[in-house]
């Protein structure tokens, strides 16, 4: 009976990380959408938001299922609490790529400065990295990599002030209205980069049972 529930336990971690290998699939697609001005490719990111949150949902009822059935203590009872809290990150994270091909939308109609698509790309390149790393942390249970995350989501906040030194060089009234949704969509991708760097604090817990997030803000 415990051989079955051990391996019902490796499903549905194995679940989560598909659902964020989905979640890193339509984040990466609403960028390009975003920087290309494709309508189609945003629309088909929002289209398939509704199929990452029933994967959300279904993860959350099988977790308490487990959890009413096998009575897990320990290990196994954090495990199941931190992919459910995971899970809630990566639907918000899908909301946000949602967000961003709204603006490649609304944006499309008109090409704006390149240097503002060129930021938009490289803090792009940036999440999807932090997304990989979360990924492979959570796969692994690596804490080195968990440990690393907020490092590598520095660039991302400094590419976003950028963001705003570009905007005092635009003066036409059209482009500060595409430009305003430029920057809502850098926003939304910094977001789900401090969403990432929220799993990995979550990781830590799930493999050591210490928050160390709490920690150092005590300290702090």
């Amino acid at each position: 009976m415990r051989e079955g529930f051990r391996k019902e336990l490796k499903q549905l971690k194995k679940s989560v990380l598909g659902i964020g290998r989905d979640v890193v699939g339509v984040t990466k697609e609403a960028v390009a959408a975003l920087v290309d001005g494709d309508v189609d490719r945003a629309q088909r990111v929002i289209d398939n938001d509704d199929a990452i949150d029933a994967a959300c949902l279904g993860i959350e009822e099988h977790s308490l299922e487990i959890i009413a059935t096998q009575f897990p203590v320990a290990r196994d009872l954090r495990l199941l609490h931190s992919l459910t809290y995971i899970v809630m990150h990566f639907e918000r994270m899908g909301d946000l790529a949602v967000n961003i091909s709204k603006a490649a939308k609304r944006t499309a109609y008109r090409r704006g400065p390149q240097t503002l698509y060129d930021l938009i790309q490289a803090q792009g390149n940036l999440v999807h990295r932090v997304l990989e790393a979360m990924l492979e942390a959570l796969e692994k249970g690596d804490l080195e990599l968990s440990h690393k995350l907020p490092e590598l989501d520095e660039p991302i906040d400094h590419l976003f002030k950028q963001f705003f030194r570009e905007l005092a060089r635009i003066q036409d009234e059209d482009d500060l209205e595409w430009a305003s949704q430029m920057v809502l969509a850098s926003r939304y991708l910094e977001r789900i980069a401090d969403h990432a760097v929220d799993i990995g604090e979550r990781i830590t817990y799930m493999v050591t049972g210490q928050f160390e997030g709490a920690y150092e803000e005590e300290e702090a």
